[in-house]
């Protein structure tokens, strides 16, 4: 490698290339201290990285057991949305391919929007099968939220193109011929159920958006339908709208 000024180097390795051995023993024994602080970061990325994919390799543990059982199309399935005073509960079932690496999956709560976008449009465009359930606030009110949200998951499995043979799923049981495995903590501990908590939170946020416009003055774009100081304010003083599930309290006192 020859010898970069600070600017190249930092474009170079900002840009996420590895570096062979020997270009690391070369960049080690450079002087200019900019050199050594670039080689430092990009050592720490470096690292950070792997542990991201040795913890991908750890949680595909249930997955990898389905597939020894004989398993081919292992999904996991999750829902976001169970807790707000607004909008649907969306659920997600992902099949991810078992070649597919995907550092930095995890439960969606545990990462940033940002985050969650850029994983969103990572599992879309390399799960070998995805589907969306969706189940909105009026079939909630009829149902309650434990049987909505179960509802939102079937309709994921039923949306896929091709149907799993077998179910990771977050502490819950669905009405489906399928087997499955329930799983406490699960889009924390499993790769497939944190992919399909990622694929449904971003997909109800991104509704809650598109509500905002439909029905203006709730702010659902920054709230998302959860029971904050400035939602409940705004009920106060425009009243409900279609989208508000009325019998969650306090709205249906």
């Amino acid at each position: 490698m020859r010898r970069m000024t600070i600017a190249e180097l930092k474009t170079r390795l900002s840009d996420g290339v590895s570096l062979n051995e020997e270009e690391q023993q070369q960049l080690r024994a450079d002087s200019r201290a900019g050199v050594q602080r670039l080689l430092v970061k990009w050592e720490k990325k470096r690292a950070h990285l792997q542990a991201l994919v040795e913890r991908y390799h750890q949680m595909n543990h249930f997955e990898n057991e389905a597939r020894l059982a004989g398993a081919q199309r292992v999904a996991g399935i999750d829902e976001a949305g169970r807790g707000p005073l607004a909008g649907p509960v969306v659920a997600a079932c992902v099949v991810l391919k078992p070649e597919t690496v995907i550092p930095g999956i995890n439960d969606s709560k545990q990462l940033t929007a940002a985050k969650r976008d850029f994983l969103y449009d990572q599992i879309r465009g390399s799960a070998a099968f995805y589907g969306i359930g969706i189940v909105s606030a009026r079939e909630i009110d009829e149902i309650n939220i434990y049987q909505a949200a179960k509802k939102a998951m079937v309709r994921a499995v039923k949306q896929m193109d091709h149907q799993p043979d077998h179910l990771l799923i977050d502490a819950m049981e669905l009405p489906l011929d399928v087997p499955q495995t329930s799983l406490i903590k699960g889009d924390a501990r499993s790769n497939s159920i944190a992919a399909a908590s990622i694929l449904a939170k971003v997909t109800r946020d991104r509704l809650m958006c598109e509500l905002d416009s439909v029905y203006p003055g709730y702010d659902f774009a920054s709230h998302k339908g959860y029971g904050t100081k400035a939602h409940l304010k705004a009920i106060e003083r425009l009243g409900t709208c279609p989208e508000h599930r009325m019998t969650f309290a306090p709205l249906k006192s």
